[in-house]
């Protein structure tokens, strides 16, 4: 994936040394910008932003502190290059959530690998779900090879939302998400309670979730705990007028209205004994038939699939 880096600088020294730097690597690309021209390079959303102080017309605190205060630019990574190399000064300038502070007199062959170095957490930082900061389906999958290599019980659920599409379809998409979170933080408390057993929590997309726990946990318990909490909770989400008639209306296509449930969450369990399953496509399957028999009831609730290889 192609990395966009914008650098602050009044001359074009230091893009020239990036290039010849990064010569044998396209995957970035550098521009060099002034510093008056900050709200067109926000609007681009760079992967990663350099700011040489030697070179630079404005304040270095007031630079950094616009680009932290841009809602879409609150994580972007910024390095800071000068020959200032007074203690004093760095601390004042990494006070302004800069990550790095590079001395000019550390060379280039330093500020390679820094920034090597930052690309390569961007990329593990885009397996993680930006809504709710759970790792997506690279860890997932990473979690669940080491389960079955281990060849030792684990249960895996899989938690999804009923319903959903009605709920964004009439309160909107930005109430949605809140509901997401909500998901997640319910699932979180109560998987990262558990003080006896190695576990994991990790968001597939969208309103599906799954979490993996060791063999010995009473995975009932947690399902109920996680179900009671969610019922509880969610009704903050919905009108009162919504939740005195026990359904949402919506009109379809052809200006007919349909009424749907209350979002519920349904949650299929998958028990792995006596080294089950050999790979993570068998419990992706058995997942996806028994939070199946789940979505068939109305209202939460699970379904445990225990079946044992033979």
């Amino acid at each position: 994936m192609l990395k966009q880096v914008y650098v602050f600088d009044t001359t074009i020294k230091l893009l020239n040394d990036l290039r010849e730097m990064f010569a044998n690597d396209k995957t970035f690309k550098f521009k060099c910008v002034e510093s008056q021209r900050i709200d067109c390079v926000l609007k681009e959303i760079p992967d990663l932003i350099i700011i040489n102080e030697d070179h630079l017309q404005d304040k270095l605190n007031e630079l950094c502190s616009r680009i932290r205060s841009d809602a879409d630019n609150t994580i972007t990574p910024i390095i800071v290059i000068s020959s200032n190399e007074d203690i004093n000064h760095k601390i004042e300038i990494i006070k302004n959530s800069v990550e790095y502070f590079v001395e000019k007199s550390l060379g280039r062959e330093y500020l390679y690998y820094i920034i090597k170095n930052i690309s390569r957490l961007l990329t593990v930082n885009r397996t993680v779900s930006p809504l709710t900061g759970l790792p997506g389906n690279v860890k997932i999958q990473t979690e669940l090879k080491k389960r079955i290599s281990k060849k030792n019980p684990f249960t895996v659920l899989y938690l999804d939302l009923d319903n959903f599409k009605a709920y964004n379809d009439l309160y909107g998409f930005v109430r949605g998400d809140e509901i997401i979170k909500l998901t997640a933080k319910i699932i979180t408390n109560n998987i990262y309670n558990i003080s006896d057993g190695n576990t994991f929590v990790g968001h597939i997309g969208g309103d599906d979730f799954v979490a993996i726990l060791d063999g010995t946990i009473d995975y009932e318990n947690v399902c109920q705990n996680i179900i009671t909490e969610f019922d509880t909770e969610v009704k903050d989400y919905f009108t009162k007028e919504d939740l005195e008639k026990g359904y949402l209306e919506i009109q379809n296509r052809k200006g007919i209205l349909e009424q749907f449930p209350l979002t519920a969450l349904s949650i299929g369990v998958v028990v792995s004994e006596h080294e089950r399953f050999s790979n993570i496509l068998e419990v992706g399957e058995v997942g996806a038939q028994v939070k199946h028999l789940a979505k068939a009831t109305q209202g939460s609730c699970y379904a445990i699939n225990r079946r044992t290889q033979e």
